[in-house]
């Protein structure tokens, strides 16, 4: 978040509040551990920020939008959001085909985590991580350019 545009319609605040209370509503939940936790909460902020771009009806896929880097944190801005959205969807393909990558970029790129802490909530070895993270980046920016253009 610290290299938005100050004047982006999602602080950080906002966005932490939003996902807490998403994740309060889960009241009876039983966490089997640390792990499941953190897999929960990053699902949940993928969910906002691509409900928050969509509610702002941005297109799908922006003409001119630029390439997305995994690399670098995207936010719900309007410059950024049909990005967000591309990359949503090319996420639901990448997991109906492969579960696990798909909480890779999850843990990883929504919700921060290292990838020592996703090979934890994964229980796989970070070189399976790192191997995984790699081969994401690259399909998803395959993937992403091939919606956008």
């Amino acid at each position: 978040m610290r290299r938005e545009n100050p004047q982006h319609t999602l602080e950080t605040g906002a966005l932490i509040n939003e996902a807490y209370l998403r994740l309060a509503d889960w009241k009876n939940a039983r966490w089997e551990n640390r792990a499941h936790f953190y897999g929960v909460a990053a699902q949940i902020m993928r969910r906002v920020l691509v409900d928050h771009a969509r509610a702002h009806n941005y297109q799908k896929r922006g003409g001119g939008a630029r390439p997305l880097s995994l690399d670098e944190a995207v936010v719900a801005s309007p410059d950024r959001a049909p990005d967000l959205l591309a990359l949503d969807e090319a996420l639901e393909r990448l997991s109906k085909q492969d579960p696990r990558k798909g909480k890779v970029v999850e843990l990883r790129f929504f919700g921060g985590l290292s990838v020592e802490e996703t090979a934890a909530v994964l229980n796989v070895s970070p070189f399976t991580v790192i191997r995984d993270w790699n081969f994401v980046k690259a399909w998803l920016s395959r993937e992403i350019k091939a919606a956008v253009y």
